[in-house]
């Protein structure tokens, strides 16, 4: 897992972290399942807060995984009960963060599988588009399908992407069944360049060390 702490929280772009050198941004629907993702890929059950009112986060949260290199918790869009003002203060601080930060690394962009690429996700794609950086879809909540229904969602949005022209990927997600976990953390752990250390010895047998 990755092993990353609460860093910083910030609601204007001119606070973004002046040391970074990588950093992931994680966005996705009000109620999407990100934070949740976030908690499952960190082994973390509170690192970034999971509400039951959707769009509770409003500001950029910036989680250390190592020096320098960040995660980000973006804004959840499309909550309709928000006020306007506040809607266009969140567009412009993701829509900002996206298009203009050079230690972006890549996206990793949560659609609930059963609402996969609506017009907020394509609208998002489309402010990270110039970046020219890489997207990774996380299709959440997997688990309410059967593998039988997933895998042509699967399909369909992989393909989708590619004939609009994005650099990206597509895997299965679940957070409460773990699907995909190992797979995301990869994508995550390339873009930042942070290795994954070996586990110390006994430690995957149980076996102490002599």
């Amino acid at each position: 897992m990755l092993n990353a702490a609460f860093f910083t929280t910030i609601a204007q772009l001119r606070e973004l972290p002046a040391d970074s050198f990588a950093e992931v941004a994680f966005a996705g629907r009000s109620n999407a399942g990100k934070s949740s993702a976030i908690n499952t890929l960190c082994n973390h059950k509170r690192l970034a807060f999971v509400s039951k009112m959707p769009g509770r986060t409003q500001h950029l949260n910036f989680f250390r995984v190592e020096e320098s290199r960040y995660l980000v918790d973006l804004p959840g869009y499309g909550y309709a009960r928000a006020p306007k003002d506040q809607k266009h203060i969140w567009q412009a601080l993701i829509g900002g963060y996206l298009g203009r930060r050079p230690q972006l690394a890549g996206l990793i962009l949560i659609m609930d599988i059963r609402h996969p690429l609506t017009d907020l996700d394509r609208s998002l794609l489309d402010w990270f588009r110039p970046s020219g950086r890489p997207v990774h879809v996380l299709l959440s909540k997997s688990d309410k399908l059967s593998r039988s229904q997933a895998l042509p969602v699967l399909r369909q949005v992989s393909a989708d992407l590619l004939e609009a022209g994005f650099n990206a990927t597509v895997q299965l997600f679940s957070s409460p069944k773990r699907v995909g976990v190992e797979e995301a953390e990869a994508v995550v752990r390339g873009w930042l360049g942070v290795t994954k250390k070996a586990p110390a010895q006994g430690e995957e047998t149980g076996e102490s060390s002599p």
